[in-house]
């Protein structure tokens, strides 16, 4: 069986596709209302389900209002419920999100299934040009990571990636009995505006240090570094507070992206 009952809406949440359906409306308005939508806006939520936030979004009357949904059977009823919002029947990590770009404002929000936030986040945040400002509903523990400062056990791969693009902040927690089906945990929704300095680094570089980092991140960058390390790594690192000795945790964003530019070449050979 892949489906589970939901009595609230008289269809089936699709297990496959990481399916739990907010039915608070008092929470809809609140996730809605830390959009932040504006008449110029274009806004895209993503997974819409039943369309617990849609109307919300409609009501606050955006200049463009899409929607991406996987699922063909509710990408169709949405339509039906909502004429204002744009339907796509497409799965949000195969979205060319390169294409937002910077000429318009463009907003996104959604409750993202446990899944696929990950991935999505950091594709979204590092692609997406043209983004504003965006709302997630995410499993509690990834928002933990997301906000999490260096040198504390959250703190990871996805946190120096996504504080590269993006400034998180926490709005507010959810509680497992506003959907359907129940999930067995807190969910956490973020707010996230990108940073206005420049981004001086190169994303394959940066990806591929903090994913080599943390996949070690029990050991000290000496050692992870041992075959890329040379005396500009150590004069950099030392200017930033750290020695060989340091580990993964510790370093800042900006220090990843400034060890990157120098191990660039190894990472693109």
């Amino acid at each position: 069986m892949n489906k589970i009952e939901t009595p609230r809406y008289g269809r089936f949440a699709k297990k496959r596709f990481g399916q739990n359906f907010l039915h608070d409306a008092n929470i809809c308005r609140k996730i809605v209302a830390a959009l932040r939508i504006e008449p110029d806006d274009r806004v895209i939520e993503i997974g819409p389900g039943h369309g617990a936030l849609s109307c919300h979004i409609a009501e606050a009357a955006p200049a463009l209002y899409a929607a991406v949904e996987r699922d063909l059977d509710l990408a169709l009823e949405l339509r039906e419920k909502c004429p204002e919002v744009q339907p796509l029947a497409a799965d949000a990590l195969c979205v060319r999100w390169e294409a937002l770009s910077a000429d318009v404002p463009w907003k996104i929000i959604g409750n993202l299934p446990y899944n696929v936030a990950s991935p999505l986040m950091w594709d979204i945040f590092s692609r997406a040009k043209g983004l504003r400002r965006a709302v997630f509903m995410i499993q509690k523990e990834v928002g933990q990571r997301l906000t999490a400062e260096p040198g504390t056990k959250a703190y990871g791969a996805l946190t120096v990636w996504v504080q590269s693009y993006v400034r998180p902040r926490h709005e507010f927690t959810v509680g497992p009995n506003v959907f359907t089906p129940r999930p067995k945990v807190d969910s956490s929704v973020l707010s996230f505006e990108p940073l206005s300095e420049e981004k001086v680094f190169d994303p394959e570089a940066l990806s591929g240090l903090v994913k080599l980092c943390f996949q070690n991140r029990r050991k000290q960058l000496g050692k992870i570094l041992k075959t890329l390390w040379n005396d500009d790594v150590e004069a950099l690192l030392a200017s930033l507070g750290h020695t060989p000795r340091t580990r993964p945790e510790e370093l800042a964003p900006t220090h990843f992206q400034a060890l990157s530019a120098l191990v660039n070449v190894h990472f693109m050979a």
